[in-house]
C-alpha cells in the first residue's frame, strides 16, 4: 500500500508523512511543483538518517497517481485547484481530508471558522470528487502540526473522523493507528466533519491562551473505543 500526502511538503503533511513512513508506510510526498517535494524529502532523510524511510517526492498529480491512498493536506484557499488537478486520479480511491476552514483563508485569525456552501471542507471535497467513486474521510483535522513534528515523541491524541463507507473509515483508521500514541475513533457519517472541523480553532485557541503547541483531544468514557 502506497499513501500519497497531497500538498505534503508544509508542517502538517510533512508531520503525518514522517510518522507513517516511520512505521514502515510506503510514503509519497506530494508537492505543486515536484523539485519542493525532492528537496522537503532529502532534508527529511538528512535530519531522520537513524530511520529506514522508505519516501519519496513527486508532484502533486503523480503522486496521487501512484498513491493507493491519499491524504489531502492543503490550505483552505489551495484545496479547490489542487483537487481539480488530481481529481482524474482518485477514481475510487480513500481520500483522507484535513483541510479545515480557518479564517486565516481571508486574512483572519486562526482561532475562527469559515463558514462553507457545502457544510464542511471534507464536504466540499466530496463535492468536487463527485462521480470518481473516491471514498472521502474527513482526517487529522484536531492533531496539532506541533504534536505530528514532535518525533519520536508519541502524540497524546485522538483522530476524529468521519465518512459515509463503512470499509473505508476501517482502512483508514488502521492506518492511522500506526502512529504512536493516537487512538482513532469514527464518529458517523461524513456530515460530522462539520463539528470535527470546528475543534480545530478551539484547539488552536486554548494552545495560544495557554501558551502551549500540544493540546490535544481524548474521548473517555466510552469502553467500546478501548476494546
Amino acid at each position: 500500500m502506497i499513501v500519497s500526502v497531497i500538498g505534503g511538503t508544509g508542517p502538517q503533511g510533512l508531520g503525518i508523512a514522517l510518522r507513517l513512513a516511520i512505521e514502515g508506510v510506503e510514503v509519497i510526498v506530494g508537492s505543486r511543483k515536484e523539485e519542493k517535494a525532492l528537496d522537503v524529502v532529502a532534508e527529511a532523510k538528512e535530519k531522520y538518517a537513524d530511520y529506514d524511510l522508505n519516501i519519496k517526492g513527486l508532484a502533486n498529480e503523480d503522486a496521487a497517481k501512484e498513491g493507493d491512498i491519499l491524504i489531502l493536506t492543503v490550505p483552505l484557499a489551495a484545496q479547490k485547484p489542487t483537487l481539480e488537478s488530481i481529481k482524474e486520479f482518485c477514481t475510487d480511491k480513500i481520500v483522507l481530508d484535513a483541510t479545515v476552514p480557518l479564517e486565516t483563508a481571508i486574512g483572519g485569525k486562526p482561532f475562527r471558522f469559515v463558514d462553507l456552501m457545502e457544510g464542511s471542507a471534507a464536504e466540499r471535497t466530496a463535492s468536487i470528487l463527485k462521480g470518481t467513486g473516491a471514498k472521502v474521510i474527513c482526517a487529522f483535522c484536531n492533531i496539532s502540526n506541533s504534536h505530528l513534528s514532535n518525533i519520536p515523541e508519541e502524540i497524546d491524541c485522538d483522530c476524529l473522523i468521519a465518512g459515509d463507507d463503512k470499509e473505508a473509515k476501517e482502512i483508514a483508521a488502521e492506518l492511522i493507528n500506526k502512529i504512536p500514541g493516537v487512538r482513532t475513533i469514527d464518529t458517523g457519517i461524513l456530515e460530522k466533519s462539520r463539528i470535527i472541523e470546528k475543534i480545530t480553532p478551539l484547539l488552536i485557541g486554548l494552545n495560544i491562551k495557554y501558551k502551549s503547541h500540544y493540546g490535544g483531544l481524548r474521548i473517555t468514557g466510552i469502553p467500546k473505543l478501548d476494546e
